[in-house]
């Protein structure tokens, strides 16, 4: 019996960014006029791989509205072209960008940062998800206020996994998968992966937050991967690291444990005394006559900005290697590869279609029920309440 199809509840806002398989749009609620950031994919790129929106889905539906540093998926959707994510609206830009525009940046900044979004990732991993895709690109500020919550977003490579924090072995992930320099080594060696993968993430990230650039920064991808493998990293240039405190560098040692099975939880993690401690660990600066806390932003500056143009030259390359890995090739084309260029012509045309499509002329149809009975349950369009509404925003698709 075919789906019913009903009239869209939402209008189309401005574009707000690209991803792999998706572009991301505002979506302005009709009844409510209240904004959310509408992941819209093109059916034609996902055929046989619709298993991929399942699974965000099924992510998401678990963990949805139970953590405030965690994006809500808020409604889902599809038209006769594309395939519709509602999520939460988050106004205040990335994390990197944020820091980079605040006057001055302290140790004990980097600790509130990295301890609340640790605590995040140990409430999802409580649900039996694991991220896979842990980078600050993917951590957003909800809105541009001083004090407004960091939010975890973008689970499209998330997986529902179950046997505790560490994951049952006997499912365990094997696929390549993420951004390569937050990747774990079990990921490169295809020993099979869980919960342990963001906890290395993390320390990736802690590390950029304190220096400006990653651990494991090489000058090819083959580089990279042969340092995390070998957990070959420094806490290099001394002037640098001078300025962070020897507990600082023991947390990120500890998350950037080779073996997974040795590698500390996220709750753990939290519980370490770089986070838990009442009292700021921090470097003195010698020129304040307080002994107060030495600025890191001069250096974390410096070291992301002459880090600038590189990322953008790798960010195509990286979204295109991705693209073919979920097409199941198996392989990574290089940028003169002829089925590469055919790949991204296909990928330009078929988001081309999706970006033309306008949400108020369209009619939808729900091919995923809601669960009334839960509260991680995201309502349908056409069954819910207007005021139950929440405002909200999302993520641009991961890139790798």
């Amino acid at each position: 019996m075919p789906n019913a199809t009903v009239p869209c509840q939402y209008r189309t806002g401005r574009t707000l960014g690209s991803g792999t398989y998706a572009i991301v749009k505002e979506a302005i609620h009709i009844k409510t006029g209240k904004y959310y950031a509408c992941k819209v994919i093109n059916k034609k790129l996902m055929e046989g791989r619709e298993h991929m929106v399942r699974n965000e889905i099924a992510v998401l539906k678990r963990i949805s509205s139970g953590n405030r540093n965690v994006v809500t998926l808020h409604d889902y959707f599809e038209t006769a072209h594309n395939l519709y994510l509602c999520f939460d609206l988050c106004t205040g830009g990335e994390l990197f960008d944020r820091i980079c525009a605040k006057g001055n940046y302290y140790e004990a900044d980097a600790a509130a940062l990295v301890r609340t979004i640790f605590t995040a990732v140990a409430y999802i991993h409580a649900g039996g998800i694991v991220h896979r895709d842990l980078k600050p690109e993917n951590l957003l500020f909800r809105t541009p206020a001083e004090d407004a919550d960091i939010m975890i977003a973008d689970f499209g490579l998330s997986r529902v996994m179950e046997g505790g924090v560490g994951g049952d072995k006997l499912s365990l992930l094997t696929e390549i998968c993420g951004t390569p320099g937050y990747m774990a080594p079990e990921i490169f060696k295809k020993t099979g992966h869980g919960k342990p993968v963001d906890v290395w993430a993390m320390g990736v990230i802690t590390y950029f937050l304190l220096a400006g650039y990653t651990p494991f920064d090489r000058e090819s991808q083959q580089a990279e991967m042969e340092a995390i493998i070998a957990g070959d990293y420094k806490f290099e240039p001394h002037e640098y690291w001078a300025n962070v405190t020897p507990t600082a560098r023991e947390f990120i040692q500890a998350c950037l444990t080779i073996d997974p099975d040795k590698r500390p939880t996220a709750a753990e993690c939290v519980e370490h005394k770089w986070l838990a401690s009442a009292t700021p660990h921090f470097v003195p600066d010698p020129e304040s006559p307080t002994g107060g806390p030495t600025d890191l932003l001069p250096h974390v500056k410096k070291a992301f900005n002459a880090k600038g143009l590189w990322r953008k030259a790798a960010f195509s390359i990286r979204a295109l290697n991705r693209m073919t890995v979920l097409a199941g090739t198996g392989y990574t084309f290089s940028r003169d590869h002829a089925e590469a260029q055919k790949l991204r012509e296909n990928v330009a045309v078929y988001k081309e279609e999706s970006e033309k499509e306008k949400m108020e002329d369209a009619s939808i149809t729900h091919q995923h029920e809601s669960d009334p009975s839960s509260p991680h349950t995201p309502h349908s369009t056409h069954s819910r309440n207007a005021s139950n509404v929440k405002t909200g925003e999302g993520e641009p698709d991961t890139l790798t």
